[in-house]
């Protein structure tokens, strides 16, 4: 089991940043790769960024490409997601979700352990 607690999340004006965290707890952290999601009210929930387990390998939705920035450092067992030039569109509930590391999937089905997740709301 790993347990997964993000934080960072916040009210932020359009053009702003914000860096959220997710640390975990349980199993070993550098057997998973990563990922962040976000779901809107309404919307399906969907991928935002991932990364392998060693940190050398990102890879990002379109919509954010640019803009956000995936990192790990499993010393600290906590990856983060920074994200900037925020819009409105991103505001959405960001959830941290961990899979095996063998594993490349955009899937939100495909991972085994998730956060509970921390608002992000953008005004504009």
């Amino acid at each position: 089991q790993v347990q997964l607690v993000e934080s960072g999340g916040g009210l932020v004006q359009a053009g702003g940043s914000l860096r959220l965290s997710c640390a975990a707890a349980g199993r070993t952290f550098s057997n998973y790769a990563m990922g962040w999601f976000r779901q809107a009210p309404g919307k399906d929930r969907e991928f935002v960024a991932r990364i392998n387990w060693s940190g050398s390998s990102t890879y990002y939705a379109n919509s954010v490409k640019g803009r956000f920035t995936i990192s790990r450092d499993n010393a600290k067992n906590t990856v983060y997601l920074q994200m900037n030039s925020l819009k409105p569109e991103d505001t959405a509930v960001y959830y941290c979700a961990a899979v095996a590391k063998t594993m490349f999937t955009t899937t939100p089905n495909r991972y085994d352990f998730w956060g509970q997740g921390t608002q992000v709301t953008v005004s504009s």
